[in-house]
């Protein structure tokens, strides 16, 4: 009778002493097992084939008669099927050749009885089964991951569009105004940056312009500046319908990204330095949100840190924002970068890391300049996105 809890299954059993395989048959049907059996090699490989059985019994001498080809075939096609090997005598040539040539078990039927036959087909089942299993899940994990790489595809595929879309919302660069020239660049740390620039003319003698830094990086960030974007085109189509501009206010420009960003609940902050360039009268009027590092103002051969403070756009409803008034010499370099910047220059404290960019500020004559002395690069694997813009008058 079957012993509770065994595992049975579908056998088959290759047996050319009738004695033998009826003994076979009759004590593992007696176990529950359902039981196929055959006198010869050639049928039990037929009757194999067209049952798939889960363990197959087979008599060893009629194997070591054909070489083992029968063992080998099986291997090939069917190599989870676990084969135990049977012979008579107490020839252990037996038990090693069965063993090299792929069987996992090999008994000696004087030494057989239905209990200990019961136990070591069990236990080929048992290899059967999660031999079977590790094909099933490796199966399963080749189909997952060639899913998640037809997903990273199209995942690659749509941020590389989006970085193309992100890069023509740049303003041109290098940009020329009067006798100003404007130049930036930004290097994303992954496909799509959360840093970015903007500037624009304003009315006749005047320059706006923005350097934006939102929290995080990646799509989100980037879905952030495609924002800013829009309302920088509001502001433009105001100020072209005006035909004169007297007064631009930066800081009235940031409470109103403020308060659009806390209407829209994206869940996003940013720092953003903004300042306007008024050329008719040599000044520079700006202001801050949490910007840092300070921007750079090089003004008749000495170089200014540009103090303000002011809470990040987008976590408070109620902001005002301070507006700094600068005057401006007949030639100025003026040069903002996002705090990316700080994660590519040599280790120091951030004393130091300032006035190491105050030293580069004085050789700057172009974001290029910028660009060579932190030895940046499109391809350079980046902890955070790097803004930088540059605005030049000779």
């Amino acid at each position: 009778m079957p012993i509770p809890d065994q595992e049975v299954g579908y056998i088959l059993v290759i047996e050319h002493e009738a004695a033998m395989r009826n003994w076979l048959v009759e004590h593992l049907s007696a176990l529950g097992h359902t039981v196929d059996a055959c006198d010869s090699l050639a049928l039990g490989l037929d009757c194999f084939r067209a049952g798939n059985h889960d363990v197959v019994m087979a008599d060893y001498v009629s194997l070591r008669a054909e070489n083992s080809a029968f063992l080998l075939t099986l291997e090939q096609e069917a190599p989870e099927t676990p084969v135990i090997t049977v012979s008579s005598g107490e020839d252990m040539e037996h038990v090693i050749g069965a063993l090299e040539n792929g069987a996992v078990d090999h008994l000696f039927p004087q030494h057989l009885s239905p209990v200990i036959l019961g136990l070591r087909v069990t236990k080929a089942l048992e290899r059967s089964r999660l031999l079977r299993q590790n094909r099933q899940y490796r199966q399963q994990l080749e189909a997952a991951n060639s899913e998640l790489e037809r997903s990273l595809e199209l995942l690659q595929e749509d941020q590389e569009a989006g970085r193309r879309v992100q890069f023509r919302l740049l303003p041109q660069s290098p940009f020329h105004m009067l006798n100003c020239t404007v130049t930036h660049r930004i290097f994303p740390s992954l496909y799509l940056s959360g840093d970015f620039v903007e500037y624009f003319r304003v009315g006749d003698n005047k320059l706006g312009f923005y350097l934006a830094d939102v929290s995080g990086h990646g799509a989100a960030s980037a879905f952030v500046t495609v924002f800013l974007k829009a309302i920088t085109n509001r502001l433009q189509k105001h100020y072209e319908k005006k035909t004169q501009v007297n007064f631009v206010s930066p800081s009235r420009v940031l409470a109103d990204i403020n308060a659009e960003l806390n209407a829209m609940h994206m869940g996003k902050h940013l720092a953003m330095f903004c300042g306007v360039v008024d050329f008719a009268n040599n000044k520079l009027t700006y202001s801050v949100a949490a910007h840092y590092p300070p921007p750079l103002l090089i003004n008749g051969g000495d170089v200014l840190s540009l103090a303000g403070k002011g809470l990040p756009l987008g976590l408070f409803k109620e902001v005002n924002y301070e507006e700094h008034v600068v005057e401006l010499g007949e030639r100025f370099t003026l040069i903002a970068a996002s705090d990316g910047v700080l994660e590519v220059l040599p280790k120091g404290s951030a004393s130091e890391k300032e006035k190491l960019l105050q030293e580069i500020a004085m050789h700057v004559n172009s974001v290029d300049d910028l660009v060579n002395a932190l030895q940046l690069s499109k391809d350079a694997a980046l902890p955070d996105d790097v803004a930088l813009l540059v605005i030049k008058r000779d």
